[in-house]
């Protein structure tokens, strides 16, 4: 019976047409008792059992499924770069990595109402209601090495926005003078494809673009600074205008590399390839299913 109760635990609701999303304790025994599978249990017991094999049907996580067929192929020189190496040879000291992207629509927020600062046994009160002031694409470029950061502030993304963040890192030492610059970015509309890599290479002959797979956005180093961006200056959105939003943008990336390290990456082309490995025969034991 144990085994019987697990194993129900394990399917989709939907494939019991059981109109639930994901299964509480509760949801599950109701269901054995409905099947026949005992006459009677509690929700505690299921609960029980379940824990016994770290077995959670009522939580869940968010995954995007790697669909790039030559997804190892394209994710490898990332992960290289970030080790240091490039096709096979360490990279020496007049090449510098970077990673880029941008962080669309970041409103600037206007609470109709003064908020109240933290006080003993009272946490930190915001208003919910707000005016949206407009909003901003952050432009940002990540030096992978270095732990320097660069960033505007746009008004959209696009090719043009683009070039102006690779203006400036690239018109700075020691990209200007550098053996070889290169562009992490991941697979959106002003950094895409083979034209992309022409116009950045056509802008600076140095800088070379190194496109992460379709969904790889954990691949993407600058996602790190934004996830810290978002929670130190982004949450809660209090600005009154578009210039207070950015000036406080602006102000934390000068802020942030006054004790800024690389990020401690241990992520390689082994441990992709372990990964792609079970995802494989995950999908293998679904479809055999």
């Amino acid at each position: 019976m144990v085994v019987e109760v697990k194993a129900l635990a394990c399917e989709m609701p939907a494939e019991r047409d059981l109109p639930f999303s994901r299964l509480s304790s509760a949801d599950i025994a109701r269901e054995a008792v409905a099947r026949g599978i005992t006459a009677s249990i509690s929700g505690a017991t299921v609960w029980r059992w379940l824990s016994e094999d770290a077995i959670r049907p009522w939580s869940h996580r968010s995954w995007i499924f790697p669909r790039d067929p030559r997804f190892a192929e394209r994710a490898g020189p990332v992960l290289d770069l970030y080790q240091k190496t490039w096709e096979g040879a360490p990279l020496g000291p007049g090449d510098y990595v970077l990673s880029s992207d941008e962080k669309t629509s970041i409103q600037a927020r206007r609470r109709i109402a003064s908020g109240a600062p933290t006080r003993p046994g009272r946490m930190r009160r915001v208003e919910f209601e707000y005016e949206r002031k407009g909003a901003w694409a952050y432009m940002a470029a990540w030096d992978v090495h270095r732990a320097k950061v660069f960033g505007l502030c746009e008004s959209s993304t696009g090719i043009e926005p683009f070039h102006r963040l690779v203006d400036l890192v690239m018109t700075q030492e020691p990209y200007r003078s550098a053996k070889r610059v290169f562009w992490i970015t991941d697979n959106g509309s002003s950094h895409r494809g083979q034209k992309a890599a022409k116009r950045l290479s056509q802008w600076y002959p140095n800088a070379i673009h190194v496109p992460t797979p379709v969904h790889a956005s954990w691949l993407n180093q600058i996602e790190i600074y934004f996830s810290i961006l978002q929670r130190k200056v982004l949450t809660p959105n209090d600005f009154d205008n578009l210039r207070e939003l950015e000036d406080n943008i602006l102000r934390f990336q000068t802020y942030y590399e006054q004790t800024a390290e690389p990020f401690e990456w241990k992520f390689t082309r082994d441990d992709l390839k372990g990964v792609l490995e079970r995802i494989s025969h995950h999908a293998e034991g679904r479809l055999a299913a």
